[in-house]
C-alpha cells in the first residue's frame, strides 16, 4: 500500500484564498463589476479581518457572485485567467508547507491537494508545485462549455473527506500511514470516522 499527504490549499498552502486573486482578475477583465467588491464583499472582508465578522461570510459572498458572474461564460476564458493567477501568484506560499511538500514527495508519498478553490485554479497550482493529484469545487458547464451556474463544491470537510477516501481507492493507500494539513477542522478532520487514526 501506498502513503499520501493530503494539503489543502487555502490558507494552508497559499496565505490567502485563491479565489480573491481571481475574483480580483475577473474585475480587471470586466466580467465581475468593481462595485461587487466594494459594496458586498468588502465590507464583509473588513468585518472579518477587525474580527468582527465571520471568514466564512467574506468567503460566501465572493463565491456567490463568482457563481452568478460566470454563467454564460466559456471555460476556456476562465482556465487562461487562472493560469495568469498562479503565474503570478501561485509562489506566495508558506515556508512550513512548501517544506512538508518537498519532504513528502523526497520520501516517495504522494502529494494530493483538496481544496475548496475552484478546479481550474487547484489544477493549475497543482501542477506548479508538483502534486500527484488534486480536487477542487467544480462549477458545471454544459455541452458548449459555458458555466451554468451549478456547483460541486469542495470546500467542506464531507466532501473532502469522499475525496480523500475515493483518492485512496484509486491510489492504494494505507490511511492509517497518511497524513493531511490543512488550517481549519473541515481539512483536519478528513479522516474522522474512516476507521483510521
Amino acid at each position: 500500500m501506498n502513503i499520501a499527504a493530503f494539503f489543502d490549499i487555502d490558507g494552508t498552502i497559499y496565505r490567502e484564498a485563491l479565489i480573491t486573486e481571481l475574483f480580483k482578475k475577473l474585475i480587471t477583465h470586466e466580467i465581475i463589476h468593481g462595485s461587487a467588491w466594494y459594496n458586498d464583499v468588502q465590507p464583509a472582508f473588513n468585518a472579518w479581518d477587525r474580527r468582527q465578522g465571520e471568514y466564512d461570510d467574506y468567503l460566501s459572498r465572493m463565491v456567490e457572485i463568482f457563481k452568478e458572474a460566470i454563467v454564460g461564460i466559456s471555460h476556456e476564458h476562465i482556465d487562461l485567467i487562472a493560469k495568469r493567477v498562479i503565474e503570478q501568484k501561485g509562489d506566495r506560499v508558506y515556508q512550513f508547507t512548501r517544506g512538508e511538500i518537498e519532504r513528502h514527495k523526497k520520501e516517495g508519498h504522494k502529494v494530493i491537494a483538496i481544496s475548496g478553490s475552484p478546479y481550474e485554479l487547484v489544477r493549475e497550482m497543482a501542477a506548479r508545485h508538483g502534486f500527484d493529484d488534486f480536487r477542487g469545487t467544480i462549477y458545471k458547464t454544459d455541452e458548449h462549455g459555458k458555466y451554468t451556474g451549478e456547483v460541486v463544491p469542495m470546500w467542506d470537510g464531507v466532501s473532502k473527506k469522499k475525496a480523500m477516501l475515493e483518492l485512496a481507492e484509486q491510489y492504494d493507500l494505507d490511511l492509517s500511514q497518511c497524513w493531511s494539513y490543512g488550517d481549519t477542522n473541515g481539512d483536519l478532520t478528513m479522516f474522522e470516522n474512516t476507521g483510521y487514526p
